[in-house]
C-alpha cells in the first residue's frame, strides 16, 4: 500500500483528493515491504473512545534526510512543505472537530476497503489480533497501519488488554467491513440459508423495510429457525409473510412542558403486532434510542413469547424516545398524560394492556393508568404493574427475573447438575437483573457481576442479599455502580467494558438488545460459560450467536426463558379474588416455566434437533410459538 508522508494537516475547506495529490507531489512515497513492522497506533496515542473515534489516521513520519549530492530543488521542496505544514497547522487549530471527523471518515473507508491488515485468531486460549501480512502479533503491531513509528505512545502490545481493547473491536469491525458488501448495504448479517424459500421471505422484508436493523435481525433469526418447518409445508411460507407485517402501527406526537415552562416534543409508538390468539400484551419502553424498528422487533418477540405462555394472547410493544432519567416527577407525569391522550382509545382489557419495560417503572405506569382511567371513563382491568394482589406486593417484576433462574435450573437438572456453587455473570442493573441476583443467591449460586451503561462491577466474593439491597439503593438514588467499590474493597468497577470476560459457568444478559457482540462471545467461550439464558430480548448479534454455537454454549432464548412476566401479568389480571402468597405464586411460576421448557424441548426433538444441541431450545421455542400462531391464522382465514 502507498502511504503519503509528511506533516501536512487537513484543512476543513480543502478537498481530500487534492490534499493527497499535493502530498504526493512534495514527498517520496514509501512502499510497505512484506513482513515489515506495522504500527497499529491511531491518532495521538490516547486510548479513550473519543480520541479513537476522531483522531486522523494519517501518520506523521520524520522527514527524509537528503544526502549532500542531492539537488537543491529537493531541499527547496522540503522547505516549501515545511512552510505549508506550519501554515496549515495554524489554520486548523480553530476548528479541529470538523477536520478530524472528515479525515477519519475518509481514511477509515479506504482502510476498510484496501488495507485488510488484521484478523482475529486464538493463541494459547486467548483472542489476539494478527497481521494478515506476516501472521505475527505483539509489540511490533502497535496500532496505526499508516506509519508513525516515532510516537512515544506506541509501546503497548496490541492485546495486553484484549478483553476490553478498542483496537480489538476495531479489528473485528474492519474484518467484517472488508468482507461481502452486503453487510454494508443491508444492515444485518446475511447468513447462508438452507432453502431458497426462506431466503425469499427475508428478501421481502428487506425490500419493504430496508433500514429497520433490529426488526430485520429478529425476523432473520426466526426464519432461520423455521427452515425445517417451511420446507415441510409450503403453506407456512405465506403465513410467515403475513406474520412479519404488523396488524397496526401507531406513531404519534407527544408534546409536553418541563418545569421551566419550555415545550418539548417526543415521538410515541405502539405496535399491535398480532392479535390472532387474543388481546395484546406487551411492554412500554422509554429510552432516547427508541424508534420504530426497535418497537417492531420487541412486538414481534412478544408475540412469540406470548404464544408460548399458557394463555391465548396477542403481542404488542411500544414506547417513546423520551428519557425519564433526570426528569422530575411532575415532568414525567406531564409526559405520561400527553402520551396516554393519544393512546387510550386503543387500550382496554379486551384490546391491549401495556406493561413495564426499560425506562418504565411503577411511577410511570401509575401516571399512565391514572390518565387512561380518566379518559376511558371506567376502571375495568388494570395495566399490569400498578395493582397489587399478592400480600400487597405485585410479583410481576420479580416473575421475569425469577423465571430466568427457574429456566436455568431446569436445563441444569437435565444435565444432572444444579446452580449451587456455579459462578454466574449477570449484565444490567434494573429490576430483572436484581431479581435474577436474588433468586441465584436463593439457589446457592455465586453471582459475581452487574453492569450499567458506563461499565461493569465484579465482586469475586459474590453478591449476597445485603449487597443486593445496597445495589438497589445505589440505583434508586441514580448513583454509579462505582460507589459499590467504596464499601466493598474486593470488588472492582471497569469503565467502558462488559462482564463477559469474567470466568463464569452461566451467563444472564439482562441489559438490552445486541449487548453481546463477536468479541464478547469469544470472551464468554474462553471464560468457561456453558449456558446463556437470555433475559433481554435478542441480546446476541447474529455473529455472536454463531460463535456461541460453535463454542458449544447452550442458549436459552428469551422467547422461552422470559415467559415468567407474561404468566405473572395474567395471574395478576385474572386471579383478582385470590390472595396468593409469594410461595404459592412461585410454585405456579415454576410449573409454568417447566411446561414452557418441556414444550420447547419436545418440539425441537420432533423436528430432528438433538437435545444436546446448543440451539435446540432456540429452534424448539420458535417453532412451537410459530405453529401456535400460524395455525390459528390459517383457521381464521385471510384477516
Amino acid at each position: 500500500m502507498l502511504v503519503p508522508l509528511g506533516g501536512i494537516e487537513m484543512n476543513s475547506t480543502m478537498d481530500d483528493i487534492n490534499l493527497i495529490q499535493q502530498a504526493q507531489r512534495h514527498h517520496h512515497l514509501v512502499v510497505r515491504e512484506l513482513g515489515e513492522e506495522i504500527d497499529l497506533e491511531i491518532g495521538t496515542g490516547d486510548d479513550d473512545p473519543s480520541a479513537f473515534t476522531h483522531s486522523p489516521l494519517i501518520g506523521v513520519v520524520p522527514p527524509r534526510e537528503y544526502s549532500a549530492d542531492e539537488n537543491d530543488e529537493s531541499k527547496q521542496q522540503m522547505l516549501i512543505v515545511s512552510q505549508v505544514t506550519s501554515d496549515d497547522q495554524e489554520l486548523c487549530r480553530g476548528q479541529p472537530t470538523k477536520r478530524k471527523k472528515k479525515v477519519v471518515k475518509r481514511w477509515r473507508e479506504e482502510w476498510a476497503d484496501t488495507y485488510k491488515w488484521a484478523y482475529v485468531d486464538m493463541k494459547e486460549g486467548t483472542a489476539r489480533i494478527f497481521c494478515s501480512i506476516c501472521r505475527e502479533y505483539g509489540r511490533k503491531h502497535r496500532r496505526n497501519p499508516y506509519g508513525n513509528e516515532g510516537s512515544r505512545n506506541m509501546q503497548m502490545s496490541a492485546l495486553e488488554e484484549h478483553n476490553n481493547s478498542l483496537l480489538h473491536k476495531e479489528a473485528l469491525r474492519l474484518q467484517m467491513a472488508s468482507k461481502d458488501k452486503v453487510i454494508a448495504d443491508k444492515p444485518v448479517l446475511a447468513k447462508a440459508l438452507m432453502s431458497k424459500t426462506a431466503g425469499s421471505i427475508l428478501e421481502a422484508v428487506l425490500k419493504r423495510d430496508p433500514h429497520e436493523v433490529e426488526f430485520i435481525q429478529s425476523a432473520q433469526e426466526v426464519v432461520r429457525a423455521l427452515e425445517r418447518v417451511i420446507s415441510k409445508n409450503s403453506i407456512y411460507v405465506n403465513t410467515m409473510e403475513r406474520l412479519l407485517e404488523p396488524e397496526r402501527m401507531l406513531i404519534f406526537r407527544v408534546p409536553w412542558v418541563d418545569d421551566r415552562g419550555e415545550t418539548h416534543v417526543n415521538r410515541g409508538y405502539r405496535i399491535h403486532f398480532n392479535q390472532t390468539l387474543g388481546p395484546c400484551r406487551g411492554g412500554l419502553r422509554f429510552h432516547p434510542l427508541m424508534n420504530l424498528s426497535i418497537a417492531k422487533f420487541l412486538a414481534f418477540e412478544q408475540t412469540l413469547k406470548n404464544a408460548l405462555s399458557p394463555y391465548r394472547l396477542g403481542g404488542a410493544s411500544g414506547g417513546s424516545d423520551f428519557d425519564p432519567k433526570g426528569k422530575s416527577d411532575n415532568e414525567v407525569m406531564r409526559f405520561c398524560q400527553s402520551f396516554m391522550n393519544e393512546l387510550f382509545r386503543f387500550l382496554g382489557p379486551d384490546k391491549d394492556l401495556p406493561s413495564e419495560e426499560m425506562g418504565v417503572g411503577s411511577r410511570e405506569m401509575n401516571y399512565l393508568y391514572g390518565q387512561y382511567r380518566k379518559l376511558a371513563g371506567h376502571s375495568q382491568g388494570s395495566f399490569t404493574g400498578p395493582r397489587t394482589n399478592w400480600s400487597n406486593t405485585s410479583l410481576r417484576t420479580e416473575a421475569t427475573g425469577y423465571g430466568l433462574v427457574f429456566f436455568a435450573q431446569l436445563i441444569l437438572a437435565d444435565m444432572n447438575k444444579d446452580l449451587k456453587g456455579l459462578r454466574c455473570a449477570v449484565s444490567g442493573a434494573g429490576k430483572i437483573a436484581m431479581h435474577v441476583l436474588e433468586k441465584l443467591i436463593a439457589y446457592g449460586a455465586l453471582p459475581i457481576t452487574v453492569s450499567d451503561s458506563k461499565g461493569y462491577l465484579v465482586d469475586e466474593d459474590g453478591f449476597d442479599y445485603m449487597k443486593v439491597s445496597f445495589l438497589k439503593d445505589i440505583k434508586a438514588q441514580q448513583r454509579s455502580l462505582r460507589d459499590y467499590s467504596k464499601t466493598y474493597a474486593r470488588s472492582k468497577y471497569y469503565d467502558e467494558a462488559k462482564p463477559w470476560a469474567e470466568r463464569c459457568d452461566v451467563a444472564f444478559p439482562c441489559a438490552s438488545q445486541n449487548e453481546i457482540d463477536t468479541s464478547d462471545a469469544i470472551n464468554l467461550v474462553n471464560s468457561g460459560c456453558r449456558i446463556l439464558v437470555e433475559g433481554s430480548n435478542m441480546p446476541c448479534t447474529p455473529e455472536a450467536a454463531d460463535v456461541l454455537r460453535k463454542g458449544n454454549v447452550l442458549i436459552a432464548p428469551s422467547v422461552a426463558a422470559g415467559t415468567g412476566g407474561v404468566v405473572a401479568g395474567e395471574y395478576e389480571l385474572k386471579e383478582t379474588n385470590v390472595n396468593w402468597s409469594p410461595e404459592d405464586f412461585e410454585s405456579k411460576l415454576q410449573e409454568a416455566m417447566k411446561q414452557t421448557y418441556q414444550r420447547a424441548l419436545k418440539t425441537a426433538t420432533d423436528f430432528g434437533y438433538l437435545k444436546e444441541s446448543p440451539e435446540a431450545l432456540v429452534h424448539g421455542a420458535l417453532i412451537s410459538a410459530f405453529l401456535t400462531v400460524g395455525n390459528s391464522m390459517s383457521e381464521q382465514g385471510c384477516v
